[in-house]
């Protein structure tokens, strides 16, 4: 049974046992990514998640922590995006308190330690570098910085390099003072424990007294007409990367299950509206999906796709479309009864997995402060109705708001500019 405990310092404890694993993942999560950062200080967030895996007063080298969970097989590893960073550890259920122990030494007793924060500059600009490298990955990030210009929801989260290369130690330590504390962490375990176990180990581990502290905020995307509706990223490829689509729908929105079923419908699998028909029936892609994402204030709803360079303006009149089609004529019984059901599948074969429950139940805590349980949002999904997806299309799916970032060995927007009418 799930269960959550906040301890006096103010971390949140959640456990999910899963009775049919050996295993356990124990994930440490804080609402703190690109999102929060001023212009100036663009990527710490994720390069503090790098220079805590770099030695601790414990621990005192990379060597140190990795060699101890190397040495019982566990997976770990830690990830950032725009409103949250995560770190986790992963391994046999009977070494759990190992977890415990090399968790909080990381988040706080890294020393933070000058040679190997300026090493650590060279490996980010690196990974930057493999990011703008490969359009596949790169053009969200070109898409976002159009769809929220000026705002900090479309800055890269690594950063660009002038910062990575000259942010100064002191201001990365006191960015991370004012995030990393025990009253904004929530901590999820899921897997072969009990919550006992897991209660006694974070007040062993995690109990530090603080002295209460108030997070910097975020700053709330609002809406605008924005004149810039097309990014051209000129690159010499053989295949044209885009990202189409529109502002979308807040984490909590009551429409967020619609939303993410009409996303299943255009491009979510092979069986969907756009796969059969830019790829199958015309054969302009190799890769195509629809997909909808969200912030706590805000969200997209987008196309993404690997496209014949030479046949890119068919294949956008194809896309767009069919997103009209959708709009205009909704969806049919079968193809939201299909939805559901896709929905129902993946949703289970996720969570067969401790490291997915215990993402599952971070965030939701970490950036709602609410614990909604699977069959809790399947029962959501569950409820929606062909005129839910009718009114979230007609409201999402609009020419005004329709926005296009591209890839390829292209320089002018203007013929682009001229494809989106719907």
């Amino acid at each position: 049974m799930l269960q959550h405990t906040k301890l006096k310092n103010g971390l949140t404890l959640i456990t999910a046992p899963l009775r049919s694993t050996q295993a356990a993942t124990v994930l440490v999560l804080l609402p703190v990514g690109s999102r929060y950062e001023a212009p100036g200080v663009n990527g710490v967030s994720h390069f503090i998640e790098h220079l805590l895996f770099k030695g601790t007063e414990r621990r005192p080298t990379t060597l140190d922590i990795s060699r101890v969970l190397d040495a019982i097989g566990a997976e770990y590893n830690a990830f950032t995006s725009k409103d949250h960073t995560a770190y986790y550890i992963k391994l046999a259920a009977d070494k759990l308190e190992l977890a415990f122990d090399m968790l909080s030494d990381m988040l706080l007793h890294s020393k933070f330690d000058r040679r190997e924060m300026d090493k650590e500059r060279g490996v980010i600009v690196e990974e930057i570098n493999m990011y703008e490298d490969n359009p596949l990955m790169h053009i969200e990030n070109i898409f976002e910085q159009l769809l929220f210009p000026n705002h900090p929801l479309g800055q890269f989260i690594a950063g660009p390099r002038r910062v990575i290369q000259k942010v100064s130690r002191e201001a990365l330590v006191e960015y991370k003072n004012n995030f990393y504390f025990p009253a904004n962490m929530t901590v999820a375990v899921a897997g072969n424990v009990t919550h006992v176990q897991t209660l006694r180990l974070a007040r062993k581990y995690f109990s530090v007294s603080t002295e209460k502290q108030k997070t910097p905020g975020y700053r709330r995307f609002t809406a605008r007409t924005v004149s810039k509706r097309v990014a051209v990223l000129h690159k010499p490829t053989n295949q044209a990367q885009l990202a189409l689509g529109f502002r979308g729908l807040p984490l909590n929105h009551p429409d967020m299950p619609a939303l993410v079923l009409l996303g299943i419908i255009a491009g979510g699998n092979m069986s969907s509206r756009l796969f059969v028909s830019v790829r199958e029936q015309h054969g302009l892609a190799y890769s195509i999906h629809a997909s909808a994402d969200c912030y706590q204030d805000i969200g997209t709803f987008s196309v993404q796709a690997g496209l014949d360079k030479s046949r890119i303006a068919e294949a956008i009149r194809l896309i767009v479309a069919e997103l009209k089609t959708l709009r205009d004529t909704g969806v049919t019984a079968k193809e939201l009864a299909d939805a559901k059901q896709f929905s129902r599948g993946k949703t289970v074969l996720s969570l067969e997995d401790s490291e997915n429950v215990a993402v599952w139940y971070a965030r939701q805590h970490g950036l709602l402060k609410r614990i909604q349980t699977p069959e809790q949002r399947l029962k959501k999904i569950d409820a929606v109705k062909r005129s839910d997806i009718a009114r979230v299309a007609k409201r999402i799916i609009r020419s005004e708001g329709l926005h296009l970032a591209v890839i390829g060995p292209f320089r002018d927007a203007k013929p682009f500019a001229r494809l989106l009418k719907i």
